[in-house]
């Protein structure tokens, strides 16, 4: 029996959330469980080039540990001016370290994240995480903020594509 291995990530410079899922399609209905989520951290007074190299390196060490069949990533916006040119470098990174891995990736726009974990284009990120703990029948709202940022993502894909 093979499962389909989803990553989630939700880009960011000072921490990349990660969120890992596995789909069994051989089951009715299909069963999803969590395989692991959590943060890459990059500390905010470390020069620019060291953590972009932090966040290749342990995005590569991530992408050999979990072998996800699919990555999926936040659409990156621009309407947050202040960090959006980091944030850009960090998806930079990230998008190569994936194309270095030879994995297919898709991106989806926070509304979409929301519509499709939550049911509706405008919820609140306590409704976002609520639906995430619930779909993965966990006992807590996962943390941090950004980790369930990225399960919210990976389960996006996996709704997409189901």
């Amino acid at each position: 029996m093979t499962n389909t291995r989803i990553l989630g990530l939700d880009p960011g410079l000072a921490s990349l959330g990660f969120g890992a899922i596995s789909i069994c399609t051989y089951t009715r209905p299909p069963t999803v469980t969590l395989i692991d989520f959590g943060i890459i951290q990059t500390p905010a007074r470390t020069e620019m080039g060291t953590r972009l190299q932090t966040i290749y390196n342990d995005l590569h060490s991530l992408l050999d540990e979990i072998k996800p069949d699919l990555v999926a990533i936040e659409q990156l916006f621009f309407y947050k001016m202040g960090n959006t040119i980091p944030v850009a470098q960090a998806r930079g990174v990230i998008l190569l370290a994936i194309a270095q891995h030879q994995i297919p990736w898709v991106e989806f726009t926070p509304s979409q994240i929301k519509q499709a974990v939550a049911g509706y284009g405008n919820a609140n990120k306590p409704e976002v995480q609520a639906a995430v703990a619930r779909e993965l029948a966990l006992d807590k709202i996962p943390r941090p903020d950004d980790a369930a940022d990225a399960l919210a993502i990976a389960l996006t894909a996996w709704l997409q594509i189901s």
